[in-house]
């Protein structure tokens, strides 16, 4: 044999028992770097927590919160990679207005959440379309019912999707709902007397799920109430879900806010209201309320508590509603609407020629 044939048969084997990582698939010897890739195989060290990655949704949630304001603001927004690896994580005092608080725009993201928020005619700011999110009817349709109430529909790419959703399911498609105005309590007084009705105002305690709310302004709409009023603290807001489970009638009836509801309830007793309050030990069945024919307002509990001890020591009377034994309580939307039927159904009666 050859020394060359000896030469070729070692650099074969050789190659082979090191998996062929000196030669390429032709058989010509494999480039080296000459010392530049020793950099590469240095480790990192540990791998950082979520919300200290650059680029992790959990980092832009974490950023967003400590810079003090809503990663859906327009105005003043983080970038994603506003956070350093050596930074420290956002503090609870420090995350943003939750939703439906009026100060903040809110976002709707996700492509049928869009879509539905649109058919219950959600007041929009504006609809943002990924640059390259794949069209479907769902996108189709949402840029229609955009186009045909007046909403600027706007492109806008995956990372600033990203940023206004806070990191959520944007599947391309987001919703920027209008901060809602809220009136002061006075103002539903003014509202019924404008009307010349007596006023019937429906008032939570401590109501936190925004469906709730959207349900209970339903029923207080069909019902002859004049508006409902929320805490500012420890209460829903007004938000798309709220929207869309009040079917409308958000559009029709004012939602007020107190910065104090107890003070709220003061004020209208001040000014000649009685103030019920929708109790599972109240002695006075909702059903023979003497007060539904006085200009009132209904103030409901969460389902879980009730109403709070103060709010109760505010209400000129308590008021239950008759339920099987079996049964714990009610929904609190369930139960608001059953005692404005039963007091449009006094009122009613009272009114009708005897």
């Amino acid at each position: 044999m050859s020394a060359a044939d000896r030469s070729r048969r070692a650099s074969s084997s050789g190659g082979q028992g090191r998996g062929g990582a000196g030669r390429t698939k032709s058989g010509k010897p494999r480039p080296g770097t000459g010392g530049q890739g020793r950099r590469k195989l240095e480790g990192k060290g540990p791998t950082p927590p979520a919300a200290l990655r650059p680029g992790h949704p959990a980092q832009r949630r974490a950023a967003s919160g400590a810079s003090g304001s809503s990663s859906r603001r327009d105005d003043a927004p983080a970038s994603p990679g506003a956070r350093r690896r050596g930074d420290a994580p956002a503090s609870p005092s420090a995350r943003r207005t939750p939703r439906g608080a009026g100060e903040a725009a809110e976002f709707v993201a996700g492509r049928n959440a869009v879509v539905e928020s649109l058919r219950a005619r959600v007041p929009a700011a504006a609809l943002y379309v990924g640059a390259r999110a794949a069209r479907d009817d769902r996108i189709e349709e949402a840029i229609k019912l955009a186009a045909d109430r007046g909403v600027p529909v706007l492109e806008a790419g995956a990372a600033e999707l990203d940023r206004l959703t806070g990191g959520a399911l944007h599947q391309g498609l987001a919703l920027r709902v209008r901060p809602y105005d809220y009136p002061h309590p006075d103002d539903l007084l003014a509202r019924a007397a404008d009307a010349g009705q007596l006023p019937l105002i429906a008032a939570l305690d401590g109501v936190t799920d925004p469906r709730n709310l959207g349900a209970i302004v339903r029923s207080a709409a069909a019902f002859g109430a004049h508006g409902v009023v929320v805490p500012a603290r420890r209460g829903a807001g007004v938000t798309a879900g709220a929207w869309k489970a009040s079917a409308g009638a958000l559009a029709r009836l004012p939602v007020a806010r107190a910065a104090n509801l107890t003070r709220a309830l003061q004020s209208y007793r001040d000014a000649g209201v009685f103030v019920a309050g929708l109790d599972a030990s109240g002695e006075t069945m909702i059903r023979d309320l003497d007060l539904a024919t006085a200009p009132l307002a209904l103030v409901t509990g969460s389902e879980g508590r009730g109403l709070s001890r103060i709010v109760a020591q505010a209400c000129d009377v308590l008021v239950r509603i008759p339920i099987a034994a079996s049964a714990e309580s009610l929904n609190a939307g369930i139960a608001t609407s059953i005692a404005l039927y039963e007091v449009a159904a006094i009122r009613s009666r009272s009114a009708a020629p005897s």
